[in-house]
């Protein structure tokens, strides 16, 4: 049996994405966020696709603009970061629909954390009212935090946090709240500090958590991390 042909257009993809739907799936996507205009398509299934695809830049940019859920996933997977202005990248981050948190993460892995303009787009971001700028600004920040905290004033950054984030909308809070949990696992000079903030705030001291995972709380975060370096 031939091997089928790669996709080339929208309408090829769409197609393929749909054949590939299951309602239960699209169901439960819902439930937990997703738009409604989705086909209920397993994401292992879109990574495949991508596979197939390649990098097709253009495609990707057309997959985006086609509003479908899960073919604005496969355009993260297939555009080159390189070729995406940083305008072009505002109005993407934007038109995530704030409950979607798959699209938004796969868009933050996939290009905005490639970027070459990443920080110039962290320090506008952190300070947008727009709730989708601001928690990509934040999970900006806790990369800087993790991977290149120099010139980072992480003393700023948790007064800071003490002062907005309990007012924050829900996705910058839950980026803020990564912000506050890295920097009390990787710097013991601010752990106790950043533990007393979590305790105080009390952000997701009830979040529900399956049984092996590590609550988000960040007190409880920093104490389970920190315990497995020791």
């Amino acid at each position: 049996m031939s091997e089928a042909l790669p996709i080339k257009t929208v309408d090829e993809a769409l197609k393929a994405l749909e054949s590939r739907g299951n309602a239960r799936v699209r169901e439960l996507n819902i439930q937990r966020g997703a738009p409604e205009n989705q086909f209920g398509v397993n994401m292992s299934d879109i990574r495949v696709m991508a596979k197939s695809i390649k990098s097709n830049h253009e495609l990707g940019r057309e997959l985006w603009a086609s509003g479908n859920g899960e073919a604005m996933l496969l355009a993260t997977l297939i555009m080159k970061p390189k070729q995406v202005s940083e305008d072009e990248l505002e109005g993407m981050v934007t038109s995530v629909t704030p409950t979607y948190w798959q699209l938004a993460d796969w868009l933050m892995t996939r290009l905005i954390k490639q970027h070459p303009g990443k920080e110039a787009m962290r320090l506008q971001w952190m300070e947008q009212a727009h709730p989708m700028l601001a928690r990509a600004g934040w999970s900006l920040t806790a990369e800087r935090i993790v991977k290149s905290p120099e010139g980072l004033d992480l003393g700023a950054l948790l007064d800071r946090i003490e002062r907005e984030m309990a007012d924050a909308p829900a996705p910058a809070q839950w980026t803020m709240n990564f912000c506050l949990a890295e920097i009390g696992i990787h710097f013991a000079e601010h752990r106790q500090r950043a533990t007393d903030i979590g305790e105080r705030l009390g952000i997701y001291r009830d979040y529900p958590c399956s049984k092996g995972c590590t609550s988000p709380f960040a007190p409880t975060w920093i104490a389970a991390m920190v315990a497995r370096q020791a």
